[in-house]
């Protein structure tokens, strides 16, 4: 019987002047463990006239990671944080109550040739500090875990897995690991994994219990102590996961929360722009039109 209890492939999502491939939410499978929310971006070619701008827009109950494989991205929020991401570097913004953010291509390459490629993820919050002060975290690439078995390449990005820990602060067991094989390996994880499990196939393929899988697809397992599989030559997966919340989670535009009255309040708190500004930044995304018949206060 095979251990992969679901196929989730890519859809594409327009997010402003951007399209994306989504993965999660998905309607079978709205999370895997704390991860609510996963988007690859690109990879995408962008002309000198073409930019990655996407106004301030707010976030409760969740934190980000952006973690790029390729080109650049001016982060700003309203914590007045104002940090560029590179490749291989995440940025991990824990909205909580709320918190505001800005994403552009940087000033410096706004009038050059680029791409912009990497995965954008929301992790939602326990339950107990959805409602947490904000926080901003970033790090380099030298500040995660990363080593080799049999060749293959591991980098920790997040979370606890296999013994070791990255430094961005995480606030429910999870993990997001890199690995990488430049030849055709087979990998045995289900020892280490935890809570349920995802896996991401970046590039290259793997071969599990006689069938073959390729890129854009997200498998989710069925049982995390089954999880073996076999990575085909120069193939990039990633494996996240963690232990699920006992509570279901509400979805709203930019919004969780595990309650309607907080989504509630955070729609009326952006109509009415009470939330705290990013500085620097003048213009925002309005609430989707579809649900402006909340009334200003």
């Amino acid at each position: 019987m095979s251990n992969i209890n679901l196929i989730i492939e890519e859809r594409p999502r327009n997010i402003g002047n951007f399209m994306v491939g989504r993965l999660l939410p998905f309607r079978g499978k709205k999370m895997v463990g704390p991860f609510i929310f996963i988007d690859h971006m690109g990879p995408a070619n962008m002309n000198d006239h073409q930019n990655m701008d996407v106004p301030p827009h707010p976030h409760i109950g969740l934190s980000t990671l952006t973690y790029l494989f390729e080109g650049n991205v001016m982060h700003k929020d309203s914590l007045g944080t104002e940090i560029e991401i590179r490749p291989k570097q995440v940025n991990w913004m824990t909205a909580g109550a709320g918190i505001v953010h800005s994403e552009r291509t940087p000033e410096y390459l706004r009038h050059s040739d680029k791409i912009l490629h990497g995965l954008q993820i929301w992790v939602a919050l326990p339950k107990e500090l959805e409602q947490m002060d904000p926080e901003f975290f970033h790090a380099s690439e030298e500040d995660l875990p990363h080593w080799e078995v049999d060749s293959v390449a591991f980098k920790l990005i997040a979370g606890k897995l296999m013994g070791k820990q990255s430094p961005v602060p995480v606030f429910s067991p999870l993990y997001f690991l890199e690995i990488k094989s430049k030849e055709a390996k087979s990998v045995k994880l289900g020892h280490e994994l935890y809570g349920e499990a995802g896996i991401y196939i970046l590039e290259g393929s793997i071969e599990t219990q006689g069938n073959t899988y390729l890129p854009k697809q997200l498998l989710v397992a069925m049982d995390t102590n089954l999880c073996e599989f076999t990575m085909a030559e120069n193939t990039t997966v990633y494996i996240f996961g963690g232990e699920p919340f006992a509570e279901d989670r509400f979805i709203y535009w930019n919004f969780v929360a595990t309650s309607q009255e907080l989504i509630d309040k955070a729609k009326e708190s952006w109509l009415a722009q009470t939330f705290k500004q990013v500085p620097g930044e003048t213009d925002f995304v309005p609430l989707p039109a579809e649900n402006l018949n909340l009334k200003r206060k």
